[in-house]
């Protein structure tokens, strides 16, 4: 069966940019080693400079980096010659990213680079280049051909720039001893952080609903209706002693022909689970699921503080 020609060409590609990133991992050598420890070594933060298509490529590197806790800032060669070139600091190491590295503003920047920063770092295609000529350390990101079908457009060229860039992400992460939580702490609004830092108050439901133990069954029926839940709260002082739902109410309903001398400590479900109000919310929603129910008792210091929901927590995101 002869194969779709657009699905022929789009695994061409990516065979070309297989094989080049592959023949990037084989040559990475001592050069990588240097531009790390210089990096990791750095009382400043990380330059990262680039133009054209290598800019994207340098703002992506720089976003992975300040992700995972190494400082980083992006500048465009074409903005530093007019100011910006303020923002590096002798403290500060510099990754000129340029697959040519001899773009004419690159080519104009190198001097300043240098002098202004501790170390200069090229990231090129081009040994023989300028760039590679002012830089201490030299990451080799030549390419043998472009994915692109006229071999212009920078596509093979710019997938290893980027791989290099994740190498060396990846790497001052592990050097730096970054964890998870370390993370979470950047990322702080998105599902990710908040299932590594949120806590279950952040999630507690506004409804409170509780009875005594000698609450009688129009009682329980009142505090379960007027919650959204479906359950109520079996206390005695303090002590949470059970819980009822509104499908004990049902059960108790069809099962029992006098109902009037009932009380909540009659029907309630004894030892109900909870979760503490500053457990990781990630905690409750395992618990959640693992018993397969949908609500849960938080408690503060062993008294009740409140309930959990299971869709309240699907909606921010915790899984």
């Amino acid at each position: 069966m002869n194969q779709d020609p657009i699905l022929r060409m789009a695994k061409e590609a990516l065979s070309v940019e297989i094989s080049e990133l592959e023949s990037l991992r084989d040559r990475l050598d001592d050069q990588f080693l240097q531009a790390v420890h210089l990096i990791r070594s750095a009382t400043g933060k990380l330059i990262v400079v680039g133009i054209g298509k290598s800019a994207h490529v340098g703002n992506k590197i720089v976003a992975t980096l300040n992700s995972t806790g190494t400082p980083a800032q992006f500048l465009h060669a074409s903005e530093a010659l007019h100011g910006d070139l303020g923002v590096i600091q002798k403290t500060d190491v510099v990754l000129c990213i340029s697959n040519s590295g001899n773009s004419p503003e690159i080519v104009n920047l190198l001097p300043f680079l240098k002098d202004y920063s501790a170390a200069l770092i090229g990231m090129t295609g081009n040994l023989n280049s300028r760039l590679a000529e002012f830089s201490e350390v030299v990451l080799n990101t030549y390419v043998a051909k472009e994915a692109c079908p006229i071999k212009l457009a920078p596509t093979s060229s710019t997938t290893v720039q980027m791989a290099l860039g994740d190498a060396l992400a990846v790497c001052l992460m592990n050097l730096n001893d970054f964890r998870e939580q370390d993370f979470a702490r950047f990322h702080p609004g998105g599902s990710l952080g908040k299932n590594l830092t949120a806590k279950v108050e952040q999630f507690l439901s506004p409804q409170k609903p509780q009875v005594p133990e000698d609450a009688t069954i129009r009682e329980i029926i009142i505090s379960v209706s007027a919650s959204t839940h479906g359950i109520t709260v079996v206390t005695q002082g303090k002590e949470i002693t059970g819980v009822i739902t509104d499908g004990d109410l049902r059960r108790m309903l069809m099962s029992e022909q006098d109902v009037s001398t009932l009380t909540a400590k009659d029907i309630m479900s004894k030892n109900p689970k909870s979760v503490d109000k500053n457990d990781l919310a990630k905690e409750a929603m395992h618990i959640l699921k693992e018993k397969n129910i949908g609500q849960l008792i938080v408690t503060d210091q062993g008294n009740y503080h409140g309930i959990i929901d299971l869709h309240r927590l699907l909606d921010e995101g915790i899984n």
